[in-house]
């Protein structure tokens, strides 16, 4: 069975923190989580970013602050993609790495309350998106151990003093569970990730959390506040929506291809939460790009 894997982080040459670059291996990391704090900046590439119960296409210039424990991983659209097509930087730091007390100075409230916030993963916007990934830029280049951490510590005040985010796993499905909460849960939401394209088993995912099917399904929507099944319809059509604008696949190959036996299952579920039909969502969505397009060449 699909677990979370948990990551053990080893800073090198008895550095506080971990300032690293990564081409597409970033991208093949399974859903995993570990103790530290992670500020992941995409360079290059595209696909979805899964955060705890949350899922969200990612682009170039995603900035995401995630807290500790909680479950992540990115996954790159396209299977074949070049090790040179795809980037990613990647700091990660625990709370202590300038001493315990280090984030309770006044001076330092704003971030201690980002810190806070990164329990829901925060994922950046606007300017502060694009200010971030420059500073990370410059960051990764640095050759001084002292200017790194002084520019990790600009780089946390600039996300800090922003309101230009939003929070992720806004129900905070795993951040606040306990220890043996977030044993039982990562693993089936590892599971989901993995297979919701497929076919996906409510006997597995039970098993995984060493439940009955009637119990886990009670016990699912009380941490989640949603259906098992609801969750993997909600995973299939973010995906679907997402080939449905980025490509043009006949909706018949995207309905198989999102996991949906029946296509015309799938275009009931699809109608029932966009309020459109899959042909009429890809067809206003290409008017809107259309018209977006002449307004910015007039």
């Amino acid at each position: 069975m699909i677990k979370a894997s948990y990551e053990i982080l080893q800073p090198a040459n008895s550095q506080s923190f971990l300032v690293r670059k990564f081409d597409k291996l970033a991208f093949d990391a399974p859903y995993h989580f570990h103790e530290e704090y992670e500020l992941t900046c995409i360079i290059k590439g595209s696909g979805k970013r899964y955060v705890g119960s949350h899922m969200e296409d990612f682009v170039a210039g995603d900035v995401v602050l995630l807290g500790p424990n909680l479950p992540h991983c990115w996954k790159l659209d396209a299977v074949n993609v070049l090790p040179s097509e795809a980037s990613a930087i990647v700091i990660q730091f625990n709370d202590a790495f300038l001493g315990d007390d280090f984030f309770n100075k006044f001076e330092l409230q704003h971030i201690k309350t980002l810190f806070q916030k990164s329990g829901c993963g925060v994922s950046f916007h606007s300017d502060t998106q694009v200010e971030v990934k420059q500073l990370l830029l410059n960051l990764v280049e640095e050759k001084s151990n002292f200017r790194i951490l002084i520019g990790l510590l600009e780089v946390l005040q600039r996300m800090a003093s922003s309101d230009e985010y939003i929070l992720l796993d806004q129900h905070r499905v795993v951040a606040e569970r306990s220890l043996a909460e977030r044993e039982r849960i990562n693993p089936v939401f590892a599971y989901l990730v993995e297979n919701f394209r497929k076919q996906v088993s409510l006997d597995a995912a039970a098993s995984i959390a060493n439940m009955t099917s009637n119990a886990f399904c009670k016990y699912f929507k009380k941490v989640t506040r949603k259906t098992f099944m609801e969750t993997i319809i909600e995973y299939r059509l973010n995906y679907a929506i997402q080939q449905l604008v980025q490509t043009d696949k006949p909706i018949s190959e995207i309905s198989y291809e999102s996991g949906f036996g029946d296509v015309s299952h799938f275009y009931k579920m699809f109608k029932a939460k966009m309020h459109l039909s899959p042909l009429n969502y890809r067809k206003r969505f290409m008017r809107n790009i259309t018209t977006a397009a002449k307004k910015m060449s007039a």
